[in-house]
Order: structure tokens, then sequence, then C-alpha cells
């Protein structure tokens, strides 16, 4: 029988990761903190810069190192860093760049191919921190996590006899006296006579520990139902700590749910295509003052509404939402960045070098040593600056590439496809995140990225017009070109396939030393299917696609849409209160956001209850005419569940 559970916390130590430092590397930054300059320092260890952190979860190890090039044209996309000793001059396959104004932000540039197979097309990137990615990963992974609950329980008094014995062990040393209404075990030891109350399992009670638990059901519609904190407060005859309490239980409810419906059903399915749609959702947090921090001398410090982002990435076809996270890491604490940065010397290092270079804050200022280009009035402007910033909302942003590249890294971990065809819009952090993860499947053209463009200027009026227009275009194109069939998508296929016969979205160049090769485009085409909400759109693809047939490539164009995800934004938008459109202020002059989301410890708690509901249990009817939901149409389960089936596992 299964136990109950908790939420994970850091002391659980789910993911064990590994620090990239020696002990004597840490003495050696102790020794040259104060000797050498900051960009001599820096320098002094840019060997983190392609070396790889490992951690371990679920007993197996994982390396990260994504510091390449990541430009699928490039000769260099995913190749480790490699210096060609038999070529004259020794050159490498990447070169630091930056300027020495810039506090610890360098780049990475491809040198050309000294070896004469493949052009290199001087790509400069950006590089990540390996050690970073790793912290987001293991963040993602703990605040989705639930373990079970191990109380340290006391059978015995204190000298009895059968002090070693528990009911587990040894049952016939103890009586069974019934139980109590929270409906655990209650035993008595034989020998000193003293109760002891064992926790239920999950299977004889839903709701233990719950107070008012029959409003768990309404509770859960009321999350989900666009009704904000105090209106539920108000309906259900509850308080504000019960509500967060209540909706942290409802959390872990579905934690448990998806660890059962979804997690483990993914593990035995085989995609053989899966196509994925990424987007980001803005949304401005309340970045309000903690307690006693009012006074008005603290007024105009800190931005009162901090833009954050939520990353979601969603199943084209099925509309499944696999991953929903906030891009906000609300367990560190301004001691915990001050403790890294004096130990790790943080401050005086480069970016890509860094334990925190996630956070929006990679390192807390530090007085400057002996040797500092920093002088103390600017140490003193960071400090004030920060110390302002920890009298608002717990925690600190965390960098959208990071957290991208953590919720890509997890996808993949969680499904099993042979190949990828990945659609955004063209946001260079989601796109460099793919060509990180995806490195190995796009070099073997097992991965394409395609980008879906909107204009979001056009008006609702336009946007309509356009979706009659694109109809009788097509119509037309097929009577001309002697279709008889009037179905939209078959005769959008045969025009694109031969648009396609004379559209690349690559061209060939030639080196200086006369190889040819091909490189990105940028030449998006109009895609022949407008819709009601966005009109016409371009589509454009990122990678390689000379190796497919026109009529492929067509087919594969056709899939390319945001649906999936402007679906799922639009639930949040629509059905979580905190994290709706911001208001109009009385006066009309500027937008209110007295009733945005102030702890995005409970966004992410209220998106993933959204999320759990959205894929089991609210169908929608699609082009075939069956209404599913999208677990359903993606193949992990054949039935519909409601809210007493995550919540009473009924």
């Amino acid at each position: 029988m299964t136990k109950l559970k908790r939420l994970a916390t850091k002391e659980d130590e789910i993911v064990d990761v590994k620090i990239p430092i020696s002990n004597e590397e840490l003495k050696d930054r102790a020794k040259q903190y104060d000797l050498l300059t900051p960009k001599r320092f820096a320098t002094r260890y840019n060997k983190m810069l392609f070396l790889p952190t490992s951690f371990k979860w679920n007993g197996s190890e994982y390396p990260i190192q994504y510091n390449y090039c990541i430009n699928p044209f490039c000769c260099n996309f995913g190749k480790e860093q490699h210096k060609f000793k038999d070529v004259k001059g020794k050159p490498s396959r990447y070169k630091m760049t930056g300027s020495s104004k810039d506090k610890g932000h360098k780049g990475m540039y491809c040198n050309d191919n000294p070896i004469g197979r493949g052009v290199s097309q001087n790509c400069t990137v950006t590089p990540l921190s390996n050690w970073s990615v790793v912290e987001e990963i293991k963040r993602l992974i703990e605040i989705n996590s639930i373990q079970d609950v191990e109380p340290d329980y006391q059978f015995h008094k204190e000298g009895c006899s059968e002090e070693e014995s528990t009911p587990f062990n040894e049952p016939k040393q103890f009586y069974k006296r019934g139980k109590s209404r929270g409906k655990s075990q209650r035993y008595q030891c034989k020998a000193c006579k003293k109760f002891t109350n064992v926790l239920p399992k999950r299977e004889e009670t839903t709701t233990y520990h719950q107070q008012k638990n029959t409003i768990l059901p309404m509770f859960a519609k009321m999350v989900v139902g666009r009704v904000s904190v105090s209106r539920t407060c108000d309906i259900l005859g509850i308080g504000v700590g019960t509500y967060y309490h209540k909706l942290e239980w409802l959390y872990r409810r579905c934690l448990e749910f998806l660890e059962r419906y979804e997690t483990q059903p993914l593990q035995t399915k085989k995609f053989n295509e899966m196509w994925l749609n990424t987007d980001k959702m803005h949304y401005y947090l309340n970045n309000v003052r903690k307690k006693g921090q009012g006074s008005k001398k603290y007024t105009g410090f800190e931005d009162l509404n901090m833009q954050t982002y939520i990353v979601v990435s969603a199943e084209v076809l099925s509309r499944y939402v696999f991953r929903s996270d906030v891009a906000y890491d609300w367990n560190i604490s301004m001691d915990e960045l001050n403790e890294d940065t004096r130990k790790f010397k943080e401050d005086h290092l480069n970016t890509f070098s860094r334990k925190n270079d996630r956070l929006d804050w990679s390192y807390y200022p530090q007085e400057p040593s002996a040797n500092d280009s920093e002088n103390r009035n600017a140490y003193l402007h960071e400090l004030g600056k920060i110390t302002n910033r920890s009298r608002f909302v717990d925690g600190l942003n965390v960098d959208a590439p990071y957290t991208t590249t953590a919720h890509y890294w997890l996808i993949k971990q969680m499904v099993n496809a042979d190949e990828w065809r990945m659609i955004s819009d063209d946001d260079f952090s989601i796109r460099n995140a793919f060509y990180r993860v995806f490195t190995k499947e796009l070099r073997l053209s097992d991965a394409h990225h395609f980008i879906c463009q909107v204009n979001k200027t056009k008006s609702r009026k336009q946007c309509l017009k356009e979706f009659g227009q694109a109809k009788a275009e097509l119509l037309d194109w097929g009577n001309i070109r002697g279709f008889k069939t009037k179905f939209l998508r078959t005769l959008a296929s045969h025009y694109l396939t031969e648009l396609l016969t004379s559209h690349q979205f690559h061209e060939e160049a030639i080196s200086k030393d006369g190889e040819r090769y091909r490189k990105y485009a940028d030449n998006p085409i109009k895609h022949p299917l407008a819709t009601k909400d966005k009109g016409f759109y371009s589509v454009d693809c990122r990678t390689d696609l000379s190796a497919l047939e026109p009529n492929e490539i067509a087919k594969m164009l056709l899939n390319v849409n945001d649906h999936s995800t402007n679906s799922f934004i639009q639930q949040i938008r629509r059905y979580i209160s905190s994290l709706e459109r911001p208001l109009t202020t009385a006066r009309g002059d500027k937008k209110s956001y007295i009733y945005a989301n102030f702890n995005p410890k409970y966004a992410q708690f209220a998106i993933t209850i959204l999320r759990t509901y959205y894929n089991f249990c609210r169908p929608f009817k699609s082009a075939d005419k069956k209404v599913l939901t999208p677990a359903q149409r993606l193949g992990i389960t054949d039935k519909q569940f409601d809210w007493k089936d995550i919540i009473y596992f009924k």
C-alpha cells in the first residue's frame, strides 16, 4: 500500500550535484583573490567554460556541457573545444571574445576550420554556466517531486524492555487498539502500555489532516475557475492561511496523480515523431515588500511590477502540455548567495564559471579586494541595490535561457521519441536551448526547428478577412490546377509542394577556399492556411531540410502552428485569477496589478493544478469530430478523469 506523501525539499537530496571544483582549487582561489586583478583572476579559472558538471538522479549519472557552437549549419555545431596540434600555430576550435568593460560577460567565437573539411560560419555564442544549468535542472526536479512521509515513531516509554521492537518487525509485541477519526491505526506496547498512532496509508484516507475536506472538489474548481483568493475564502468560509494550505495540498495531489498517469505511461510509450511547441508567457509579479518593510524611505527603490516568465511546452497534435515552469527560484536566499560568493569568489569570475549565473543576481557584492578594479562607491551602490531587493518578495528571477534549457532536458528524459519537430517563435532563449539539448538529434537530422511568426498588430476584423481570403485563394488555385477536392488541407499540401520546388529555407554560398556550404537564409513563406484569430502567419525553418523532398517538407509545414501553447496560455490567463491580464485603472490611464500574483511559488502550484486538469479532464472537439482530452489523444490513457479521480484516487 502506498504511503502518504509530502512535497520534496532541498534536504531530501533527490539530485546529487558533483561540485566541479576541487578543494585545492578552492584554496588557490582564496589565495589569488587579493593578489590578482578581477580580469586576471577570471582568466585563471576559464577552464570552467568547457568543464562538464555531473549530477546523479534516479540512480544514473548525467554530465552536462553545453558550451559549443549552436548554429546547425556550421561545421562546428555541437563539437567540443579542440586544439589542432598538428596545424601550424596550433589553433583552437573556439576562442573567447568580449570587452573588458563587460563585468564577467564573454562570448565564444568559432574560428576558421583549419583542417579543410566543412566551413566554419564564424558564429558567436553566449556561453552558459554548465554548473548553473545543473542547478536549474535540480530546482525543477525538486519542485515537481514528492516523497514518502516517514515519521520518527516512539513506540515505547523510556526504559521499556521491548524498546527495539516495532509493530512492523514484531507485531506480536503490540495490541491493535482500533483507529482514530483520521483513520490512523493505534498500537499499544504490551510491556510499557504506551499508545502510538501510525499514519494511515494513502488508500485508507485521501484527506488525512484536511479540515473541511468535503469542500476540496469545490475548492479545486475555484482554483481553475477564475475565482480570486478572497472570493474563494468568502464562499467556502475559510481563512487565507487555509486557502494556501489547501492549494499546496492539491498541488501535491496533482503530482501524485501525474506520477501514476503521466510519468509511468510515458516511460513505456514510444513515439516515432514528436511535435513540440514551446512559448514563453510573460506576467508581472506584484513585487510587494516583506512585513515590516513598508516605510516611505524604501519607496522607489525596487520595481513594484517585476516581469517574470512561464515556459510552456505542448505536443502540437494532441495539445498535451508536458511542462509549464515559472522562471523564478523562490527557495534561494540572499544569505545562500552571499555564502556561495564568498566560498567560490564568484564576484571575480566570468559568468560561465559562476554557480548562480542563472539568477538575475549571480553574486553578492563584496568589499573591494587589494587589487580590485572596482572602487568602494561602486561596491556600496551595488550593495544598496541588493539590500533593497531583499526587502521585497523572497527569491530571485531565473534567466530564461537557463529555465528553458532545464525545461527541455527534462522533457527529453520524459518522452521517448525517435524524431523531434520543434515549433516556436524566433525567441533566442528557446531556440538556443533547443539546439543545446537536442544537439545529437539535430546533427543526425532527426530533429528540425520551425519558426512560426504572427503579426500581433492586426485587428480581429483584418484576421477574419484574411481567413476568408486564404480559403478563396486556395480554392481558386485548386480549380486552376485541376484538383477536384475542396478539402483545404489537401489543397494546401499540393500548393506547398509546388511552391517548395523553387523555394528554400537555406542558401548556398562559397567559402574563401572555394568550398560550397549551406547557411540559414531567413527566407520565410506565408502559410496557406490562415486562421480566424491570427489571419496569415509566416513559417520558416532554421535547420537543414535539403535532404528531404518538397512533398515531405510540405507535409511537415502543414503541422506548423502555435495553437497548442496558445490554448494553454489562454487557459492560464482566463482561469487563474492571479495570472489574468491586468485590469485598467478607473481613470483609464494605465494598467493595474493590484490582483496580480505576488508569490511565484503559488503561481507554480496553480499552473500545475490547471495543467493536470487541462490534460486529463478537459476534452475538446477537433477536426475529426472526436471529443477527447489531450491525454487521450496522446495515447497515455483511455479515460476522461474528473476532480474526484485526482483528489480521491477513486
